[in-house]
């Protein structure tokens, strides 16, 4: 399995599946092992194979490279150095092990964000798909405030057990990441406070996709700062200049994070697009 080395000098494994114009995946292509882990993501909505069902949904049609980013970041945290200048250096580390001069890239919510650091960053990309953020009107402020108050708890977690809260009802979880983990979030929202997505946007010159889910606002509460974290928001109300800047946009109705972020979903957004827009491109 070929692995690629990141800004730190960790390394990452991927997975290669299929033939055709090259797709980078951050997501976990294994499927899913079952477990009391499993079954607690099923509760909240999330698929644990998610990454397995888009790789599949996609390598009959595209060379896919699929490597599970969250997951390293979370075993191997990089505190200091998850900046979006790193990210976007990894990316393009994984993209070079795996041959693709061009490549188009698939990402959701936080990994959405980073495709679009990406995207300001090299010329390499064929195409940009993005779900679970918006490319204008960003909630970065919010990001920041979620991030610095999971920092926050998990420096005193060592006293507060950590809780699996209400299904539902993100504001009754507990954090249970380590310090470095939290951190790691902190640095990367920290590094993109005052970022100006409106200026950057003559800076993505590949053919972009969005979508969100039209019910997509998380309220946190009291222990968060009572941040509200509006993805669908800024979709909507920047749907006409997204289009006219070239973005296609696509709102599913009535889901929110978790629902949009399902292969049942994405697949037929993302699929049928990166098909007509990667036709003219080889592998």
């Amino acid at each position: 399995m070929p692995s690629a080395t990141l800004h730190d000098g960790s390394t990452i494994e991927m997975e290669i599946h299929g033939s055709g114009p090259t797709v980078l995946l951050p997501l976990n292509p294994a499927p899913a092992e079952e477990g009391p882990q499993a079954e607690e993501m099923r509760k909240w909505g999330a698929d644990p194979s998610l990454g397995h069902s888009v790789l599949t949904g996609l390598s009959d049609a595209f060379r896919v490279v699929a490597f599970d980013y969250e997951g390293h970041v979370m075993r191997v945290p990089k505190a200091d150095t998850l900046t979006p200048d790193n990210v976007a250096a990894d990316l393009l580390a994984i993209a070079d092990v795996a041959g693709a001069d061009r490549f188009a890239y698939y990402g959701y919510s936080w990994l959405a964000v980073i495709g679009i650091q990406l995207a300001i960053r090299t010329d390499r990309l064929t195409a940009l798909a993005l779900g679970g953020y918006p490319p204008l009107g960003g909630p970065y402020d919010g990001m920041l405030a979620v991030t610095s108050a999971s920092h926050r708890m998990a420096l005193e977690a060592p006293s507060t057990p950590p809780t699996k809260g209400e299904v539902g009802d993100w504001s009754s979880v507990s954090v249970s990441l380590s310090h470095d983990q939290a951190r790691q979030f902190m640095t990367l929202y920290q590094a993109l406070r005052g970022f100006d997505d409106r200026a950057a946007q003559d800076r993505i010159t590949c053919p972009r996709l969005c979508f969100a889910g039209s019910a997509d606002t998380i309220e946190y509460g009291p222990a968060w700062g009572n941040v509200r974290v509006d993805i669908a928001g800024p979709v909507l109300a920047h749907r006409a200049e997204l289009e006219r800047l070239g973005w296609q946009v696509r709102v599913l109705d009535g889901l929110d994070h978790m629902q949009a972020m399902q292969a049942s979903q994405v697949l037929p957004v993302i699929r049928p697009w990166l098909t007509a827009e990667l036709a003219s491109v080889t592998s």
